[in-house]
């Protein structure tokens, strides 16, 4: 997506002084935009020509090679087509480069989801899925045998919530020469015998 300053704020100029490798694609995509949902507002934003409803619903980018398609709440449509080939890693918005213009693309799987992006800015926008939860780290061994041999250590990292213990065994476990291991052990049990988390171990 282009996010740098509108050159226009004109429609009309907007297309007109589009680069001249992507003009004429932002032309063909207005005209079927407009054809499918004539319903649509048109604007200028972040040098998008956007289209919208009771939000926005798409924008189109004319870059210097290519033409960009921009669903704005792309990560909820249908896309048994697959034309989404950019940005499916973002959590809501995806979109279309569009290299070699409209050629060999399905316009009919594009008018759907262009309906689709329709009906969906009629519903509340819906919420991220929770994040997965991170895989638990091992117990390093030679951390577990510290703590037995010390129980003020020991009992100080029990009490600690499991993101501040995950914490210590991350930082001892991704040790791997024998030296840096020995040290951070050592500064690991001297500092849970002293009741410290880690961000707190080298505090005096």
């Amino acid at each position: 997506m282009d996010c740098r300053r509108s050159r226009t704020n004109d429609p009309d100029q907007w297309i007109a002084t589009c680069p001249e490798g992507s003009k004429a694609v932002c032309e063909e995509l207005r005209d079927l935009i407009f054809r499918w949902e004539p319903d649509l507002k048109e604007s200028v934003n972040s040098n998008m020509l956007c289209f919208s409803q009771k939000k926005r619903v798409c924008g189109i980018s004319g870059f210097k090679n290519h033409a960009q398609l921009t669903f704005y709440r792309g990560s909820e449509l249908p896309d048994p087509a697959r034309l989404f080939n950019h940005g499916q890693e973002n959590a809501s918005i995806h979109s279309i480069d569009l290299p070699d213009g409209l050629e060999g693309l399905n316009l009919r799987a594009l008018r759907s989801l262009l309906h689709a992006a329709v009906k969906v800015d009629t519903e509340p926008t819906q919420p991220k899925p929770p994040a997965a939860p991170r895989e638990e780290w091992p117990m390093p061994e030679v951390l577990a045998a510290a703590l037995k041999k010390n129980k003020a250590a020991a009992a100080f990292y029990e009490q600690l919530k499991p993101t501040y213990q995950r914490e210590y065994k991350v930082w001892v476990g991704m040790a791997k020469q024998p030296d840096t291991i020995a040290r951070r052990l050592e500064e690991t049990v001297r500092a849970l015998a002293a009741g410290k988390k880690w961000a707190q171990r080298k505090e005096g």
